[in-house]
This record gives structure tokens, sequence and C-alpha cells, in this order.
């Protein structure tokens, strides 16, 4: 059964403790701090699909808060599940549509993003949709600290050169890429891997990724 058809996941997730309520959304944005009743930095990662990513992130760093966005419910239905067998108090999750991100977070409210295998929307009219283009980056921008960071990883080469070639007009630059993360020692220090990382590359695809740095809508040096 494919995962966005299970019967019922949009019934649990509107109960689940752990999901803000889409009602709800739009008052979170300035209030994340609040919400979480702490002061560390927020990190959000935009289609997290099944949730281990964010899951392990969250368990290994409880100083820094972690917010999941996924737009279909039986997907985040199994980060919920995680979530029910170990929960983690500094973890919250979003049913939403990642167009509406800058209605949920508040200017500078961000201090880093993460987009991990991103649906590629490979026909050229979906180009917009794709998270890593330019009218994604420009939302990015609003949200992201001075000096936040956004990473992106991916095995789809063509959604790959694509984000690299919309960085320019998007008014960025990479501080950091590199098409074989796996073979790079220093980068896959602390490389925490999604499902479908672990599926790719043990299949032998060779995984891309960049690091931007938001400085006054360019990127710094790491």
């Amino acid at each position: 059964m494919r995962l966005r058809n299970i019967t019922g996941s949009r019934e649990v997730i509107a109960e689940s403790p752990y999901v803000i309520r889409e009602e709800l959304q739009a008052g979170c944005a300035g209030r994340w701090k609040e919400i979480f009743d702490n002061v560390n930095p927020i990190h959000i990662e935009i289609g997290m699909g099944k949730g281990k990513f964010i899951h392990t992130m969250a368990k290994e760093n409880p100083d820094i808060n972690y917010v999941g966005i996924e737009k279909y419910s039986s997907v985040l239905l199994r980060a919920v599940q995680k979530m029910e067998k170990e929960e983690l108090p500094n973890l919250k999750f979003l049913r939403m549509d990642a167009e509406e991100i800058t209605r949920v977070f508040g200017p500078r409210e961000v201090s880093r993003i993460y987009l991990n295998f991103s649906d590629p929307w490979p026909k050229d009219r979906h180009a917009r949709r794709r998270l890593p283009s330019r009218e994604f980056l420009a939302r990015y921008d609003v949200i992201l600290e001075q000096n936040g960071r956004l990473e992106f990883k991916t095995d789809n080469r063509a959604l790959f050169d694509f984000a690299v070639d919309e960085l320019v007009p998007a008014g960025w630059t990479a501080s950091v890429l590199t098409y074989d993360l796996h073979h790079d020692e220093v980068l896959m220090q602390g490389n925490v891997m999604t499902e479908y990382e672990e599926k790719f590359s043990s299949l032998g695809n060779p995984i891309c990724k960049y690091v931007i740095i938001r400085e006054n809508n360019k990127t710094a040096e790491l």
C-alpha cells in the first residue's frame, strides 16, 4: 500500500499531541520559543518523510528544537509512530504544504533548514514547486536568521544540477558542494542518513550535497 493512502492517517494525526493542528499553525510564527518553552535554536526539515532523520537529530541534540514538516498524512503518520515509541520534548511536527512556510515561521526565526531527498518534480512546468528552486530560496531567506544555514541532499543528479543553477539567480552561493558525499571523509563526520539515503547509497548511487549560509542574502564561508 502506498503510504499516502493509509486509511485513517489524517484522523490519527489530528489527534496527536506531537502534531500542531492546522488551525493553530498561523499562530506559530514568532512564537516557537514559547511553544517549546525555551530559547534554543530552531531547526526544521522540510519534507521529512517517515521522520528517521529528524528524530535522530532531535535525540542527539537535546539543546536544539526541531520541527518536521510533511505534506502527506500517511507519511507523517510514520514519524508520529516513532514519537509514540520514543517521545522527545524538542521535536514537533507540522502537516502542511511548504509553500506556506513564511506563514508559520516568522522573519529570522529559524537557524537551520534541512532538505533531504526532496520530490524532484521532473516536469519543467513544475520547477517552481521544487524545494531548492529560487522561489523557495526566497522564502527561506525570510525565515533564516543571520548566518542561518540550509543543507540540501539528494541522489537525483538532475535535481541537484537544477538546484545549483538556481543559487546565483536567487542571490546565494554554496559554501559546501559535493557530488559524492559518502566518499568525503570530512563531510561524512556526523552525517545522519535518512531512509532514502540508506537505500540509495546501498545501491551505489552517489549522494550530492550543498550547504548555503544566509549573510545579507548571500553566503559566508564555513
